[in-house]
């Protein structure tokens, strides 16, 4: 039977050119600073899949750098990630360009609802919208993480279109963390067991960081 995960390889924009010709499904290119604007354009053209572009995670330079970034874009993509802080302003380069949003929110399925609604009201389609609610597995724990996103898909499944969008989980940026990780062996088995644990949860995208660990995820499909 066909996965119906779609798994993002991804990597900083400046390092994109060694994922190129992986077997991803989309491609996710991490902004680090603005002059990443130019290795953008310069890569566009040679990308065939469908792209992912995501934010820096710095609040006060996404406001400014993502909606810049995503004017560069040639094709509808997905935009990774806003939160209660920067979702205003990143929200009309969204609209305007078509793309679909990934939102993030702690790690609670209430402020997950609240800024589905929010962001709704401010003009974003509710299928353009992409939960992501964080998996947090330093501080809370997996299965915490887990749980949240197991009631999430409860919830949508039953009628509340608030709830009823995609799930995407970078489960492989807190595995990263972890001083296991830093042994290369252990920091795959990490990472393709992470990703296997929100697969099971019902992600629909999985963010991966490792070409080793999609192509093993592929063969298990």
């Amino acid at each position: 039977m066909k996965d119906k995960v779609k798994y993002i390889l991804e990597a900083p924009l400046k390092n994109a050119e060694e994922i190129l010709d992986k077997n991803y499904d989309i491609i996710g290119l991490k902004i680090e600073e603005e002059a990443d604007k130019e290795i953008l354009k310069r890569l566009l053209p040679r990308i065939k899949k469908p792209i992912m572009l995501r934010c820096s995670s710095d609040d006060s330079k996404d406001k400014d750098l993502l909606p810049e970034f995503i004017e560069i874009l040639d094709r509808e993509s997905i935009i990774a990630y806003v939160n209660e802080n920067t979702y205003k302003a990143v929200l009309p380069s969204v609209i305007k360009g078509g793309h679909k949003l990934v939102i993030r929110t702690p790690i609670d399925i209430n402020l997950a609802k609240e800024m589905n609604i929010l962001t709704s009201d401010e003009g974003l389609s509710l299928d353009k919208i992409i939960i992501d609610s964080d998996i947090g597995g330093l501080g809370y724990g997996f299965e915490y993480g887990y749980s949240i996103m197991e009631k999430i898909k409860l919830e949508g499944q039953s009628n509340d279109k608030y709830l009823n969008m995609p799930l995407i989980s970078f489960a492989a940026e807190e595995t990263a963390k972890t001083k296991e990780a830093r042994d290369e062996g252990l920091g795959l088995f990490l990472e393709i067991s992470s990703a296997m644990g929100v697969k099971a949860a019902g992600a629909d995208y999985i963010v991966l960081t490792k070409p080793e660990v999609l192509e093993t995820l592929k063969e298990l499909r």
